[in-house]
């Protein structure tokens, strides 16, 4: 028989409910069109769970050591009475970035390497910068995978994350396939700090496409960057930071311009690709400049650090912080073209990143909607969500700045990444409506006149301002920021 448990008086699904379903539950009751893997799920069928489950004559689950204890049905009955609240996930008392298995990789700061570890990535790059572009291994042909030619990325959508961890894999294993390469993990910027002196450095500082893009960048063309002064002032201005800090305590997946971890994670990945310039703020080329790399794995490693914290680094518990769409992670529509990989395969990925323990924030759980059952509260601090809705991006020459003004001066700015010509671009066509979600304090706004513009940068001729009218005339969604009550 099942141990006795604490009964939790007001128990919420993410800090104690989700726990109560394993995978072999999921699993078994997925096959009869029942759905314990999510909150929606679980929700629905709360108090047929409840009967098939509460002693002595619930019959679920079917194995003797595993039914359920008094204590925790009553648990399941407090969570049924109090209106079903989602409530946060409970982070470790200290995050620390390690599977619950040892990992086979493990990725390191690019500023903490040794001497010999700098030789050795030196080498890795230079050799496959040296591979015939024919050569699916070669340098020019991984970078062409992301943006021209092939164009495979996917953005602004639930399987950014999970493509991105599979590109970072195949990537470095085309490193290791370099002669004395074969024990090399790819190192990550921590975008917090400058960029390191050795990314300044040849093979690191830019790179010759030894290929024909077409216009406008033709044959060898040469990446670029801005200067330190300029990141720094655009990494202000987009709130790059701020916006993965918020990231990393969302208690729930979301929507990429909506709301929760996907919302300020791709805000966050958006403004900092535009603060990099030039190339790295242009989609169809980002990937060419060698610190794309080494971005983009700070990235993983931040979103690793976010499942840690919402007990997410497995598919059972990475899908319990899903609010709604969950069909992604199954076939079909869980492919990662041009990977054999899919979505579901990358939640628990074998790579692990080594930096020193730290606190584990408190996670939080704003939303600008509630179901009306579920009880809810407006903090005194609550923020402001006000969302420009169905921006027709295809007719925006190349990533854009979307400004928020009051009384018009700038109170907030958001940076989207796209290329530049989104039209030829087969993902930008069908996400072609996007959101752009500001979240500003009530004080900033309140009683001024609020206006919208948006701007691209380096295409001056066309104005300033572009016109909204040439969007498709996007609308704006103003609401207070709930809480689960």
């Amino acid at each position: 028989m099942p141990q006795a448990e604490q009964v939790v008086a007001n128990p919420t699904y993410m800090g104690d409910i989700r726990y109560f379903f394993e995978t072999i539950d999921i699993e078994h009751m997925a096959a009869k069109g029942i759905d314990l893997g999510s909150y929606a799920g679980v929700k629905k069928n709360a108090l047929a769970i409840y009967a098939h489950t509460t002693q002595p004559n619930g019959d679920m689950p079917p194995e003797p050591d595993r039914k359920w204890s008094a204590e925790r049905s009553q648990t399941f009955r407090n969570w049924i009475m109090n209106k079903y609240p989602m409530g946060t996930a409970v982070a470790p008392t200290v995050a620390k970035l390690a599977l619950a298995t040892p990992a086979s990789r493990t990725r390191r700061n690019v500023a903490s390497l040794t001497p010999a570890e700098i030789d050795q990535l030196k080498t890795a790059f230079t050799g496959i910068m040296a591979r015939d572009a024919s050569d699916p291994t070669s340098y020019v042909a991984l970078a062409g995978v992301h943006g021209l030619p092939q164009t495979y990325c996917l953005h602004h959508e639930d399987r950014f994350n999970p493509w991105h961890r599979v590109y970072l894999k195949v990537f470095e294993d085309a490193l290791r396939s370099v002669p004395g390469c074969q024990d090399l993990t790819l190192p990550y910027w921590d975008l917090t700090t400058p960029v390191p002196d050795l990314l300044k450095q040849a093979p690191f500082d830019s790179y010759v496409v030894p290929v024909d893009l077409g216009p406008p960048y033709g044959t060898n063309y040469r990446t670029t960057r801005f200067d330190q002064a300029g990141i720094d002032a655009r990494l202000a201005r987009y709130d790059v930071i701020q916006h993965f800090d918020s990231a990393l305590v969302q208690t729930l997946w979301g929507v990429s311009g909506v709301s929760g971890m996907q919302d300020d994670f791709i805000a966050g990945h958006d403004g900092g690709h535009v603060s990099i310039g030039n190339t790295m703020a242009d989609q169809n080329v980002a990937s060419f400049d060698p610190i794309f790399w080494f971005y983009h794995c700070n990235l993983d490693r931040l979103w690793l650090r976010w499942q840690i914290n919402d007990s997410a680094t497995t598919l059972t518990g990475f899908t319990s912080t899903l609010d709604g769409n969950t069909g992604w992670l199954s076939a079909p529509f869980n492919e990662l073209p041009p990977f054999e990989i899919t979505a579901d395969q990358t939640i628990a990925f074998d790579i692990a990143y080594e930096e020193p323990a730290m606190a584990a924030a408190a996670l939080v759980n704003k939303l600008g909607s509630i179901d009306a059952a579920r009880a809810f509260v407006i903090p005194k601090a609550a923020k402001v969500s006000v969302m420009v809705k169905n921006i027709d991006r295809l007719n925006i020459p190349g990533s854009f700045e979307v400004h928020l003004k009051a009384d018009g001066q700038v109170v907030a700015t958001r940076a989207f990444f796209q290329p530049n010509a989104p039209r030829d671009c087969e993902n930008c066509r069908k996400l072609a409506l996007v959101n752009v979600n500001f979240k500003v304090d009530a004080d900033l706004i309140t009683d001024r006149k609020l206006t919208v513009e948006i701007e691209v940068p380096g295409h001056e001729e066309i104005g300033k301002g572009f016109p909204l009218s040439s969007v498709g005339s996007p609308t704006i969604n103003a609401r207070l920021l709930l809480e689960d009550a």
